[in-house]
């Protein structure tokens, strides 16, 4: 049977976990809480207590990874709780691969890699992200694409929506939203975890893929669809910025992987 390991099975890593059951993979995954250890038993998931720091693995990580040819790295950097640059815990990691099993790389990262600029963004834009946690992603970026004992694919996904994240609670009731001309750049939970899968069944490995929904409303009439359709009061805008902003392209993952979007119209 194929083995598969899951580091960090969260709001998409648990579904994620469980898709691959559903293909009869094995999947060993990782839960910084030692409450969901036993939500993730329940779901025929191999548990694993796992958390990182800069200068730390604390819990079986080598465990972990054993058997697996493949892993996932799905843990967002963390700014606000983080003790340390995220690539200092990516380094940290590394040496324990190394001498694991694994030789595919799959890093779950985020469109937050690029600037808000104006115009289409594609694998070959700049990566020029100035918030906190886009620079901590581009470092981490280039420092796993460097790496020449794996085969790594990044993803970079756009803003999650699906499930328990309806994107009408994001901004209903606000006052002063700015650049309502903004492009939409978001992604359903279950177009992730096809696309995830995607890359492993086409083994598309040694390169990176943009991944957010086709459809690209402005902001302003996105926000106050939504929170019309969910009996929320909608918010009002700020009219000073009137850029369009970043539009995230998923051309190439559309083109090299034939994928065809599960929620091609937001």
């Amino acid at each position: 049977m194929k083995q598969v390991s899951i580091l960090g099975c969260g709001w998409l890593g648990f579904p994620l976990a469980k898709s691959f059951i559903q293909k009869d993979w094995i999947v060993k995954g990782s839960t910084t809480s030692l409450d969901k250890m036993e939500v993730l038993k329940q779901a025929k998931i191999i548990p694993y207590q796992i958390e990182l720091s800069v200068d730390d693995v604390s819990g079986e990580f080598k465990e972990f990874l054993k058997g697996s040819d493949i892993l996932i790295i799905n843990i967002p950097p963390q700014i606000k709780t983080a003790k340390g640059p995220f690539v200092e815990k990516m380094k940290l990691l590394m040496p324990i691969i190394k001498g694991s099993t694994i030789s595919k790389l799959l890093f779950v990262s985020s469109t937050s890699v690029y600037s808000d600029k104006d115009g289409v963004v594609t694998e070959k834009s700049n990566r020029d992200g100035s918030t906190e946690s886009g620079t901590q992603l581009i470092e981490t970026e280039k420092y796993l694409e460097n790496l020449d004992f794996l085969q790594t694919t990044i993803v970079r996904f756009g803003g999650l929506i699906g499930a328990d994240r309806n994107p009408a609670k994001y901004l209903a009731g606000r006052k002063g939203v700015d650049s309502p001309n903004a492009a939409v750049n978001l992604i359903d939970q279950q177009d992730c975890i096809a696309i995830i899968h995607a890359i492993i069944d086409k083994e598309a490995w040694g390169t990176s893929f943009n991944a957010a929904t086709p459809d690209h409303p402005t902001k302003e009439d996105y926000y106050t669809r939504k929170t019309l359709e969910a009996n929320l009061e909608p918010p009002s805008f700020d009219y000073s910025n009137l850029g369009t902003g970043k539009i995230i392209s998923s051309e190439k993952l559309i083109k090299e992987l034939d994928y065809h979007f599960k929620t091609s119209k937001l």
